[in-house]
């Protein structure tokens, strides 16, 4: 019903004549209701509750003055607006219409205000009508106006969301790869230093050999006798048969003078079983390799020429 009030408040009528017709109907329909207003003017006629202005008092009290003193013999039925012709039975029509539109020109008229006639209502029905079908549609534009506005910022939140989840996704990835370049690189400078000991220690031998004693006078003696010498194997590659963690084998050869690390890293880039932590071992005879283990060549590990290799989980 409150509903119903405001409305018929919005469309003019005062708040008191828009609750007693509610309450004369019982109907919270606005065209019943507002047929009703419209049937039953004459009925507890609107209130204005602003104070009317001093020039319309004014403006009653010389027309009463007038009428008083007046020698016509003819009845003033009505006042009249003379701003815009309309008509009023009594001054508090007088006092709503000049509140309401700004108008302060009356006069006394001796035309008698007549109710509405059906075509008068129905055309008043219509006006109505359509005012509040006009103001349906302005709210229902509004509505989806608003709701447009909420999805284009649903949609530009979701963009900013995918936009955010694809940098973090970046960076992780752009870590990741710094990360293996880094470790390729450790590997490379431990192939190197493992590399460069080897050639130290060869130099080594060769200068330890080269000034000894005996080796000096083994070469100054005429040799008496032939004496065969043992055959020393001199691997200059490793066959590996690697086996991996989900039970595939991977078979790659190396260099006999590579270090273990150089398999690890092979296995590494290549291997096809899940990837973590793990450690190298053989199993004739068995050995778990360390970490010291890593940095010697494999012919000192004992894996020339053919070995088999089994990565285990840590």
């Amino acid at each position: 019903m409150s509903n119903v009030i405001d409305t018929l408040v919005e469309m003019g009528f005062s708040r008191r004549r828009a609750e007693l017709a509610v309450e004369k109907t019982k109907s919270n329909s606005i065209t019943e209701v507002t047929e009703w207003l419209l049937t039953n003017e004459e009925t507890e006629q609107p209130q204005v509750e602003l104070e009317p202005a001093p020039l319309v008092n004014e403006v009653i009290e010389n027309l009463h003055g007038a009428a008083t003193s007046s020698e016509e013999t003819a009845t003033a039925k009505s006042l009249k607006c003379d701003d815009c012709g309309k008509l009023f039975k009594n001054q508090t029509e007088v006092e709503f219409h000049a509140a309401k539109s700004g108008h302060d020109n009356f006069s006394e008229s001796t035309e008698e205000k007549k109710p509405l006639t059906e075509d008068e209502k129905k055309e008043q029905l219509a006006k109505i009508e359509a005012k509040l079908r006009q103001r349906r549609l302005e709210r229902e534009e509004k509505e989806k106006l608003e709701a447009l506005e909420r999805e284009k910022k649903r949609i530009r939140s979701g963009k900013e969301m995918l936009e955010a989840k694809k940098k973090h996704e970046d960076l992780e990835i752009k870590k990741i790869v710094e990360q293996r370049k880094r470790e390729k690189e450790e590997e490379r400078i431990a192939k190197q230093r493992v590399m460069k000991q080897i050639e130290q220690d060869k130099l080594a031998r060769k200068a330890k050999f080269s000034n000894s004693p005996t080796t000096v006078e083994v070469e100054n003696k005429a040799p008496t006798t032939s004496v065969p010498k043992p055959v020393a194997h001199n691997y200059t590659e490793v066959k590996l048969q690697i086996r991996l963690t989900d039970g595939n084998t991977m078979i790659q050869s190396f260099g006999a003078k590579e270090p273990l690390s150089a398999v690890r890293v092979y296995i590494e880039m290549n291997r096809s079983d899940e990837p973590g932590s793990f450690s190298l071992m053989t199993n004739y005879p068995k050995k778990i390799f360390n970490g010291d283990d890593y940095e010697k060549p494999l012919d000192l590990l004992g894996l020339a020429p053919t070995a088999v290799l089994i990565v285990k989980k840590i």
